[in-house]
């Protein structure tokens, strides 16, 4: 096997130094910049004792660089090849060529000016192969900038436990949470720059925000109106209710340290905001007033669709008798649980989809999806087989039942307060009126008003009948206007959990039904063209499970779009509601379910990272999360949609808690 060149072995460097050491000027001069810092990519061939050097202005990926540049392969023939020879520079115990990247930080907590070197995130590379190439390349930078070796994945880090004198490492984890610019959803937008010091102070302001406002906090409260952007001035998951609202609005949202003094003198002024995932920081430059914002907002002139939802079916049904298309009578949350206990029972011929179509220059993954399933065939009865048993023996959907729409409608036709109510509400709505106090006095009757005898008997038998023996119960929201193009609502509605007597039961779905009318909820809905007399509330009672961890997964890397291969996990111990909440800063896992692997890039407020086995079952769920994205875009659907999906783990149980759309925004 061919072994990393010793330092005084080094014979040339591409393109060629005008010293004998990578200075930082010339690192400059071949550099390109993604998320905030510059990185060189560079190939170690171990064969000629010669480092190349990436020149970023050539957008090359390693295998194109070492196939056409340096073995002479044209690009039709590394295409036919591709997976081969993938496997022959990142897996291969007796590879000729390691591959890494060399990233520029400025940290003042880590001392200031440093490299960074890593491999590529696939890469199987083991612990004296990474000492020999961290060493090379520590000889080729300049003594004056230290370099620390990231280890690329999870793998990796536990090849490399302890750091030492000899190999100084830095976590993936700790450059994330340091990290002074993230883009979170990139685009452009003008409006008013809004800066607050932190909650109190944005509760107090005596000028209320606008749609036009550009806000600027340290942590965006939960339950903020509708925005022109918005700017994190701390550390944040992709994952909370805000940055998933941002994303579902489509406006430019990113974590930008020190916002908050750096910005200080332009709070109240308008400006362009700029977020772009190839700049090093946020643009925030100032502008006049625009005269198009008398206009109102653009997107105030784009009705979403809610579709019409059938109100004269009242039977309350378990959860394994609903489908997906059920959503117009029970709301998308609870046909999309009952579309997960079919799936589960019974399999899909969809499943497979994300791994069967074409990724040029391959004709489909579906070697990948062979390799996660233990299985040397690729033939899809095989593949289809081999992925039912996995779920059927890893992942489960609590017991439960629904509520439609109809039996809501039916309770809020009960009571003449209600209706009073609800006119003097829709009255203000059209007239511009003050709805604050209407909003709370609806939603007080609503959770306060007996339920008529034959309704709430309807509901104690369905529960008796279906939930007995199932202890405690969670009874979450399932409403029509939620989980649309356009139109989020992550946060706006209420589940409780702990209910553990019927009389819970009956309490927590009046508080639902109530949440249907916050005022938050109902400007929110009336600001996309989403009227009263066109929302309703379906309800879910569930078994409440427990598990060792929990959380939410999207089928997608919320940070990279162009990144089909790689699921964003956000964990915490023993509570998901902790993580859908935003009560704590989670943990923060990338899944590849291409060529497998994982990496942690935040710990949150976590103590420590979890272990292998938790990681291993982690990496199954990412599995299965793939295969439900598949599903749910069906025979004609966009395989590559993702799912937003709660659960729970307990040793190498899953619990699917939810399955819905995620929308990506703009």
């Amino acid at each position: 096997m061919p072994t990393a060149p010793a330092p005084s072995d080094l014979t040339a460097i591409v393109p060629a130094l005008p010293g004998d050491r990578l200075t930082l000027a010339d690192f400059a001069g071949l550099a390109t910049t993604v998320a905030g810092y510059p990185y060189v990519k560079l190939v170690l061939d171990q064969e000629t004792s010669t480092v190349h050097l990436i020149d970023g202005a050539d957008r090359m990926l390693h295998v194109q660089y070492v196939g056409e540049r340096i073995l002479g392969m044209t690009r039709a023939e590394l295409a036919r090849n591709l997976d081969a020879f993938n496997d022959s520079v990142y897996r291969a115990a007796d590879r000729r060529f390691l591959l890494g990247t060399l990233a520029l930080h400025d940290r003042p907590e880590h001392g200031g000016q440093f490299f960074s070197l890593e491999t590529v995130e696939v890469d199987t590379m083991g612990p004296d192969l990474l000492r020999s190439f961290y060493g090379t390349v520590r000889t080729l930078v300049d003594d004056a900038v230290p370099v620390l070796l990231k280890p690329a994945n999870h793998l990796q880090e536990s090849f490399l436990q302890q750091p030492s004198e000899q190999l100084p490492l830095i976590l993936a984890h700790e450059l994330y949470s340091t990290a002074p610019y993230v883009p979170l959803n990139p685009g452009t937008t003008i409006g008013r720059l809004r800066i607050f010091s932190d909650e109190t102070a944005y509760r107090t302001t005596t000028d209320p925000v606008r749609w036009h406002d550009i806000l600027v906090m340290a942590r965006m409260p939960d339950d903020i109106p509708r925005v022109a952007g918005l700017i994190n001035a701390r550390h944040t998951t992709p994952l909370s209710h805000t940055n998933v609202l941002a994303a579902g609005w489509g406006i430019p949202n990113a974590i930008q340290q020190g916002a908050l003094q750096r910005l200080a003198e332009l709070d109240g002024s308008w400006v362009e905001l700029i977020v772009d995932p190839a700049a090093p920081e946020l643009t925030v430059r100032a502008i006049t007033r625009p005269d198009s914002v008398d206009a109102g907002p653009a997107w105030a002139a784009t009705q979403v669709d809610i579709g019409k939802p059938d109100l004269a079916a009242a039977q309350i049904l378990p959860l394994e008798d609903l489908r997906s298309t059920d959503a117009h009578r029970f709301g998308t949350k609870a046909a999309n649980l009952g579309e997960l206990t079919a799936v589960l029972r019974d399999g899909s011929p969809y499943w497979l989809g994300f791994y069967q179509a074409p990724r040029p220059p391959r004709p489909h993954l579906l070697e990948y999806l062979a390799r996660h399933l233990a299985t040397s065939s690729t033939d899809s009865t095989t593949l289809d087989q081999a992925a039912h048993r996995m779920l059927t023996e890893h992942a489960v959907v609590p017991r439960g039942i629904a509520l439609p729409f109809a039996l809501q409608q039916q309770f809020l036709e009960s009571s003449p307060a209600i209706q009073q109510t609800i006119g003097k509400l829709k009255m203000a709505l059209a007239l511009g009126g003050e709805i604050d106090g209407l909003c709370a006095e609806l939603g007080a009757l609503i959770r306060d008003t007996p339920l008529p005898t034959e309704l709430r008997t309807l509901i104690e038998d369905a529960v008796l009948r279906h939930l007995t023996g199932a202890g405690r119960v969670v009874v979450r929201s399932s409403s029509n206007a939620e989980d649309l193009i356009g139109f989020s609502a992550a946060g706006i509605y209420e589940s409780v959990p702990e209910a553990e007597s019927v009389e819970d039961v009956i309490d927590a779905i009046q508080r639902v039904w109530a949440s249907l009318v916050t005022t938050r909820g109902v400007l929110l809905r009336d600001e996309a063209g989403i009227g009263l007399s066109d929302c309703f509330m379906g309800v879910v009672i569930q078994q409440q499970l427990d598990g060792a961890l929990g959380g939410v997964m999207v089928t997608t890397n919320p940070l990279d779009r162009n990144d089909f291969r790689s699921v964003l996990l956000n964990l915490a111990r023993n509570s998901v509601d902790d993580v859908v909440s935003g009560a704590r800063d989670p943990l923060q896992h990338l899944y590849n379910t291409m060529e497998g692997g994982s990496r942690t890039v935040a710990l949150g407020a976590e103590p420590g990272d979890v272990d292998d086995q938790a990681k291993a079952t982690l990496g199954r769920l990412a599995l299965i999360g793939r295969l439900l994205q598949a599903h749910f875009a069906g025979a004609d659907g966009n395989v590559d949609a993702p799912v937003d999906v709660e659960w729970l783990v307990d040793g190498d149980r899953i619990v699917l808690l939810q399955c819905r759309p995620y929308q990506l925004g703009a």
